[in-house]
């Protein structure tokens, strides 16, 4: 692959290709953890879906989804309020500029039409079980006022590293994005980042391509990061310079915020 621009240079596009999200007819996946016993027949909505459910038995399908409300945006400077949800990699640990890939993107939305109110809620060590159990009442007061709510989430590194199985991680993903958009709330949902380690990046591929189809299912933008920077030489360079080895730097949170940018982010805004 290609080397981008070097590191800290976020203006600068880079110069490899971003493909379309996972193919979505592939409905399937395997979890080596949890493909031993029986399936559960089938699975509540109401289901308790906060990390003291994230053990339990879940069927491998997430109910249909069937939003009540429609989404609107208003004519002319559209007041917004956007929250971003996930864990360390939202909230920017590692960054030495201490931007992210939040503060990038926040900083490229800047627009004429937007008065825009920006919120990262990252937290470390947070699964798709903790996000679940947090993001109404953590979010629903920064949206207090706004006329347009918007959610950008990414989870699912820690679901693999806490050994929660594949359907649980499916089902917390799709109850986050059908309450949501029963309330009127548009969101945009960030994929898995690869690590060093091959057995977890196979992990995160499957959890990636599980997360790809959820949203294509429910018309939810998705951002593919995996397969872009599995083989980027410098998101791979950037993680093993890294004092943890797990979390990119500067030239790595670039690389996210422009595959955010660059897979749909203005057309979900309907800016130009």
């Amino acid at each position: 692959m290609t080397d981008p621009t070097p590191a800290g240079t976020d203006d600068a596009p880079l110069e490899f290709g971003v493909g379309p999200a996972y193919p979505t007819s592939h409905i399937s996946f395997t979890d080596d953890r949890s493909s031993a016993g029986p399936q559960p027949q089938s699975v509540s909505r109401t289901a308790e879906a906060g990390p003291s459910a994230a053990s339990r038995p879940v069927a491998s399908e997430e109910p249909v989804f069937s939003p009540t409300p429609d989404f609107s945006i208003a004519d002319g400077v559209r007041d917004v309020g956007m929250v971003f949800m996930g864990a360390s990699t939202t909230a920017g640990y590692g960054d030495p500029k201490g931007l992210g890939w939040v503060g990038r993107v926040v900083a490229r939305t800047q627009h004429p039409d937007l008065d825009l109110t920006a919120y990262n809620l990252g937290v470390r060590g947070n699964t798709s079980g903790d996000v679940v159990a947090r993001w109404s009442a953590e979010c629903h007061p920064r949206w207090q006022g706004r006329a347009e709510r918007r959610l950008v989430l990414s989870v699912g590194s820690h679901d693999i590293m806490t050994g929660m199985t594949m359907a649980r991680s499916r089902l917390n993903l799709a109850n986050v994005l059908d309450e949501a958009a029963n309330s009127g709330i548009g969101v945009f949902v960030v994929g898995l980042t690869p690590t060093l380690d091959p057995e977890t990046n196979r992990r995160i591929e499957s959890l990636a391509e599980a997360q790809a189809d959820v949203c294509a299912r429910r018309g939810i933008t998705y951002v593919d990061c995996y397969r872009p920077l599995v083989s980027h030489d410098q998101w791979m360079a950037d993680v093993a310079a890294s004092p943890d080895r797990v979390h990119p730097g500067q030239a790595g949170y670039g690389l996210i915020a422009w595959l955010v940018l660059h897979n749909g982010w203005n057309d979900w805004l309907s800016i130009s």
